[in-house]
């Protein structure tokens, strides 16, 4: 009875372990599969941001070379190029539907792309209509923005998030060919059973066999399927590379392109500004030349006349520096002096002055519609700007017709009006009936130097000043003209609450030296020039001046003359500069102050490199030189420090 059912027993057991062993190899091949399913989803992933961060750089270099010449063809293909970016990023989202952890991820990239598509459309929109300069200046803008550098950053993220998964991926790869393999071995093993079992049941052992034979196949083709994979990912590894490589390149394309554009911009502003304002100089320098000619022969017998042509000649000095204000202005390099001024006084005052410039046959009408809302801004700017645009409107209607000027209030929303913000602005319009303009004048009136009127009638500074004033002051403005209807100009600046102030005073002759203990002074200058007119104006003043050429020979002049109260010195000077020179000294005369007088544009009284120390403009007179003495040695005093001569007494 044993016997019997031994083989009965034996079978079940043998084909119940076959069971299992085929229910494990099923699992295992579908995990096997599976993990390799997901690690090829990885990689897709990967090249998909690979490809896409290679089409976003292609599109900016593409726009930059758009931007540089202005060929329609370019541009469209930036079009087509971002659009195809854009295309990238969709089947990314796409790939990336199932998995949780890079959705987050790829939405905000989404939105940063979005956002860079916003810039660089902009920029193409200002090339499109011809405003090359802004669209350089915004395009240099856009290279430096959080918006590139998020989109880099998200781009990392997805990748190294994707790496990430692929080394779990390829774990699971490991792990479900591990069993795998343990199931060959297995299925051996049972073959190994069903070979010893044979002697209790032929058909058993044929049925082991033809199992084991079975797995075996399987062994085979996941084998197989395993170096498929490896090609494919080897050569999917070579495609990224090479994609790596061009990615490369366009970057240093991208970087020599930049560096092109700023030299162009160079050279550009090099050229109109060696042109530009040859006229208005020229005739203020005449201005100064002739009056201070006309002085010297009056000087004796008529002093009262000789007065007048230094007042003559100072006042075409004071323009020639108000002209170099309003250029720095424009260009943002020094910065105004606002305080708040009631926009209905400030046409009320300009009146006469309106009618005096434009001249009887003009009509001038005035609305006043702020009602008592200020503006934060520059006055003696603000006047000019609008004596600037009736001059202009005076120009287009040849000198005959009717001149409106109006203030008024508006609530403008975020984006409505240029680059404006939401708020209350005052808005102050001058509308003229002259000739008016095409768009494609229209389109270039704020270039600097364009104009359309005769050689020797104007620079093409007047709108291209008050555009960077109105930038600088943060507000916006428009134009709206038609030929042989007017022009019509509108400024909105914003609302101010802050206490009315009067405008600055204006510099004039120092009738008188300011009264001052007598110091040793220390000049450094290099301009020979310079230097003796600095030293004229200190011994003018009282004080007892010690000339130094160049600063290197400040230190043994110092050692040489223990008595130096303070040391007045140039900014921008040869090998060294005043800053610099300063820092150099020994420690024992780091304790004197310091005068910095600077005539370029670029100095900031506020940088770190003056370390606080009072900074003088040129041109000055002799009362401003004085009262910059009396605060650089008041300034010292107010720290204690003794004065130098003092100290080497009292030791």
């Amino acid at each position: 009875m044993i016997w019997r059912t031994l083989p009965l027993l034996l079978a079940i057991l043998l084909i119940g372990s076959l069971g299992a062993l085929l229910y494990t190899a099923s699992n295992a091949s579908r995990d096997h599969q599976q993990a390799l399913a997901e690690q090829q989803r990885s990689f897709e992933i990967i090249a998909l941001a690979r490809g896409f961060e290679a089409r976003t750089a292609r599109a900016e270099v593409t726009l930059a070379r758009y931007v540089i010449s202005l060929d329609p063809d370019t541009g469209r293909l930036f079009q087509d190029q971002w659009r195809g970016a854009g295309s990238q990023l969709k089947a990314l989202h796409y790939a990336t539907r199932a998995s949780g952890w890079q959705r987050g991820n790829v939405d905000a990239l989404q939105y940063a792309f979005e956002q860079r598509g916003k810039t660089l459309s902009e920029i193409g929109l200002r090339t499109t209509y011809d405003q090359k300069m802004a669209a350089l200046a915004r395009f240099h803008q856009a290279g430096k923005s959080q918006d590139l550098r998020r989109i880099t950053a998200l781009l990392d993220l997805v990748i190294k998030a994707e790496n990430d998964r692929l080394r779990e991926r390829s774990l699971a790869v490991t792990l479900a060919g591990d069993r795998t393999e343990w199931v060959g071995k297995t299925s051996q093993l049972v073959g190994l059973a069903m070979l010893v079992s044979i002697l209790f049941a032929a058909w058993f052992a044929n049925a082991a066999y033809a199992d084991r034979r079975k797995a075996r196949r399987m062994a085979e083709l996941e084998a197989e399927r395993a170096d498929r994979l490896e090609q494919a990912v080897q050569a999917r590894t070579a495609e990224l590379s090479d994609a790596y490589e061009q990615l490369k390149n366009e970057s240093a394309e991208r970087a020599a392109a930049e560096d092109n554009l700023r030299q162009m911009q160079k050279m550009d502003a090099v050229g109109q500004l060696t042109g530009g304002i040859a006229h208005d100089f020229n005739n203020m320098l005449a201005v100064v030349v002739g009056g201070l000619e006309l002085a010297k022969r009056k000087m004796r017998l008529k002093p009262e006349e000789a007065g007048r042509h230094l007042d003559n000649a100072m006042d075409g000095a004071n323009r020639a520096s108000a002209l170099t204000r309003r250029l720095l202005a424009f260009a943002r390099s020094e910065p105004l002096l606002p305080s708040a001024v009631d926009a209905d006084a400030l046409l009320s005052g300009m009146a006469d002055l309106i009618d005096r410039t434009i001249g009887d046959q003009i009509t001038v009408q005035f609305t006043r519609q702020a009602q008592g809302w200020r503006i934060f801004v520059d006055q003696h700017q603000m006047e000019n700007a609008i004596l600037n645009l009736c001059v202009n409107a005076r120009d287009a209607m040849d000198g005959r017709g009717r001149l409106m000027l109006a203030t008024g209030q508006a609530q403008v929303k975020a984006g409505e009006i240029g680059e404006c913000e939401a708020g209350d602005y005052v808005v102050l319009s001058v509308t003229d009936d002259g000739c008016g303009m095409p768009p494609q004048v229209l389109a270039r009136v704020f270039e600097p130097f364009f104009t359309t009127k005769p050689v020797g009638k104007g620079t093409g500074l007047g709108l291209s000043q008050i555009f960077g004033f109105v930038r600088q002051s943060a507000g916006e403005i428009r134009i709206e003209s038609e030929p042989g209807k007017g022009s019509s100009v509108y400024l909105y600046l914003p609302r101010s609450t802050a206490a009315m102030e009067g405008p600055p005073d204006a510099i004039a002759f120092a009738h008188s030296p300011v009264e001052q203990p007598p110091t040793r002074i220390l000049v450094v200058e290099d301009d020979p020039r310079v230097l003796n007119q600095t030293m004229a104006a200190l011994s003018e003043l009282g004080h007892l001046p010690i000339a130094c050429d160049h600063p290197v020979k400040a230190a043994k002049l110092l050692a040489h003359n223990d008595d130096i109260g303070l040391i007045l010195s140039d900014v921008l000077m040869p090998d060294m500069t005043g800053p610099e020179m300063v820092k150099a000294l020994p420690a024992q005369y780091r304790h004197l102050p310091v005068l910095f007088v600077t005539g370029y544009a670029g100095d900031n009284k506020d940088s770190a490199d003056f370390e606080g120390h009072v900074v003088l403009r040129k041109p000055y007179t002799l009362a401003v030189l004085g009262r910059a003495l009396e605060t650089a040695l008041g300034d010292q005093n107010a720290t204690g420090s003794r004065h130098p001569g003092t100290a080497a007494a009292a030791e």
